[in-house]
């Protein structure tokens, strides 16, 4: 990889408080179906390929375009991304290591997830920390798909916090 790609890497946080208890939510960040329901952009569909929810286990996502408008990363109209889940601490944090798959050297490179779960007034607060970001990720782009999935997080178990 280039040496610029390197040094221009970067790092985002984004959070949400969400109605439900922490159980609920971790729950709900380790099961494939409601991976792909909740984390997904709007515009966006998700299509969940493997997902080994323990420390090790590998996963791999894609997400296509609903409409043929957006530039995708993977293919014309599509991200897919892989990886593998390096820490799970029951009901409080989530850490994922994953990288695109594409030939585009400044969308490549590894990058880490941790998501933290803490009690709050009537719920969950939920951070998420990207880092490592590739240059070729805008800064905006990482953070308005993180926010559209957060609330679909709330979304689906606010509404269904008995079934997670």
């Amino acid at each position: 990889m280039p040496e610029h790609y390197v040094d221009s890497m970067y790092s985002t946080q984004v959070s949400r408080h969400v109605s439900a208890s922490r159980p609920a939510v971790y729950r709900a960040l380790l099961d494939a179906d409601a991976i792909a329901k909740w984390r997904v952009p709007a515009s966006m569909s998700s299509q969940v390929h493997e997902f080994d929810a323990r420390e090790g286990g590998r996963f791999r996502v894609s997400l296509t375009y609903d409409m043929p408008v957006g530039t995708g990363k993977s293919a014309p109209h599509t991200d897919t991304y892989h990886g593998h889940f390096v820490k799970l601490v029951p009901n409080e944090q989530v850490v994922e290591v994953f990288e695109f798959e594409t030939a585009d050297p400044a969308l490549r490179g590894t990058m880490t997830m941790t998501t933290r779960l803490t009690d709050a007034e009537g719920g969950t607060d939920v951070l998420v920390v990207h880092e490592g970001i590739p240059d070729g990720v805008p800064a905006a782009d990482n953070e308005t798909g993180t926010r559209m999935a957060l609330a679909n997080l709330a979304q689906l178990v606010e509404a269904n916090e008995r079934s997670w």
